[in-house]
């Protein structure tokens, strides 16, 4: 067994250093999720593995099953693939601490956060028991497809009656400073693939042809140049952005049968995939009317908008945020997707975390006073949600 788990107070910086050290890249575990449930298991908290698909996850709860307050904090120990390896000047899997920072995948994005929600809980439970319950859902698979990660754990938690009342995600928030941002919602996301069909010619006789191209700039004109929306009250305009246009031709003399675009959109409450689907789809059957090609349309909905009103759970958060960093965080929806998407059709959830600028990035990074910071501050949510 991890020396970690005998250690209390618990150390958020030596956890961290220990899961980076871990090299779980989607989807390997790593040994990150046996650490944990190692640790979580010697405090006291009913652990359970909820393998799906290939994916690893771990649900961890302290306190009785089904109390009427139960705090949750849900994370993932999965990163994303190093790059070149080369270009690092540290063992991307080292922890190496230079100049105050720790380095290594992960570090940010977002080993630190689990570290951090995973030592505030231990201590509290620990420290002074309460009355309620105290539920960890963490998983191998956010930064993959996400099939198998957080929603494996739902599926499972709702087949066996586990509740949270609320949930706290540790994903990074501050674009630039500790305490400057929360998440209270996200955009929703989607992606669609057009694949334009016409008929085969020399470019000298277009009229013995049907060339693809036309419809598909025709078509990747209207949805660019058309306004979503102006934005509502808790979320920024929505956007569509043509991602990559493909035809594959080499000869100059030659008209393609087909050519393929995808677009992706980040859309605020407003819209619904459902809805954004049936608007591209009337583009999509007038542009093949007029053409006279065949265009096939392919939708992938990654998430829904979604928003948790700003009421009490929220503010309990941004006062523990403002009591332990002199910042009043931004109630922000930015940002791309995050588990949260899955969580909030389980309970009312909110994101806070550190500053995530090296997040993906060679020579990922967290500062380590930001570690300790940011087990400070969930700890004081957790004593003001169940004080």
């Amino acid at each position: 067994m991890t020396d970690l788990a005998f250690r209390s107070p618990v150390d958020p910086e030596a956890l961290t250093a220990a899961l980076v050290r871990c090299p779980s890249v989607t989807p390997e575990e790593g040994g990150a999720l046996e650490l944990l449930q190692e640790m979580l298991g010697a405090a006291g908290f009913l652990c359970r593995r909820v393998d799906r698909g290939g994916v690893s996850n771990l649900f961890a709860r302290w306190g009785e099953k089904g109390h009427a307050r139960t705090f949750g904090f849900n994370g993932h120990t999965d990163v994303v693939p190093i790059g070149d390896a080369a270009a690092w000047t540290v063992d991307p899997f080292g922890a190496e601490v230079i100049d105050g920072f720790l380095y290594g995948r992960g570090s940010t994005d977002m080993k630190s956060g689990v570290a951090a929600f995973a030592a505030a809980a231990i201590d509290f439970v620990s420290q002074t028991p309460p009355d309620g319950s105290v539920i960890l859902t963490i998983t191998g698979d956010e930064e993959g497809d996400a099939y198998d990660g957080t929603t494996a754990l739902l599926d499972w938690m709702d087949a066996e009656s586990e509740q949270m009342s609320v949930c706290l995600v540790g994903e990074p928030t501050s674009p630039n400073h500790m305490g400057e941002m929360m998440k209270i919602g996200r955009r929703g996301s989607m992606t669609a693939f057009f694949t334009v069909t016409g008929v085969q010619g020399h470019s000298a006789y277009p009229h013995r042809a049907n060339n693809p191209l036309p419809a598909l700039v025709r078509l990747m004109d209207q949805m660019a140049s058309h306004t979503l929306d102006e934005g509502t009250e808790h979320f920024d305009p929505s956007t569509l952005a043509i991602v990559t246009v493909d035809t594959g031709n080499p000869a100059t003399n030659v008209i393609p049968a087909e050519c393929r675009a995808t677009v992706n959109i980040r859309f605020n409450d407003s819209h619904s995939g459902a809805s954004l689907t049936e608007w591209m789809q009337g583009l999509v059957d007038s542009a093949a009317a007029e053409y006279g090609v065949s265009i096939d349309m392919q939708v992938k909905v990654s998430g829904e908008s979604f928003l948790t009103p700003p009421g009490d759970f929220s503010d309990m958060v941004a006062r523990a945020v403002q009591t332990e960093t002199n910042q009043v965080p931004e109630l922000s929806t930015s940002g791309g997707t995050s588990d949260a998407r899955f969580v909030k059709d389980h309970c009312p959830v909110v994101e806070f975390g550190l500053v995530g600028k090296t997040m993906h990035q060679v020579d990922e990074r967290v500062e380590v006073a930001q570690i300790h910071q940011l087990k400070s501050i969930y700890t004081r949510i957790l004593q003001d949600y169940f004080s």
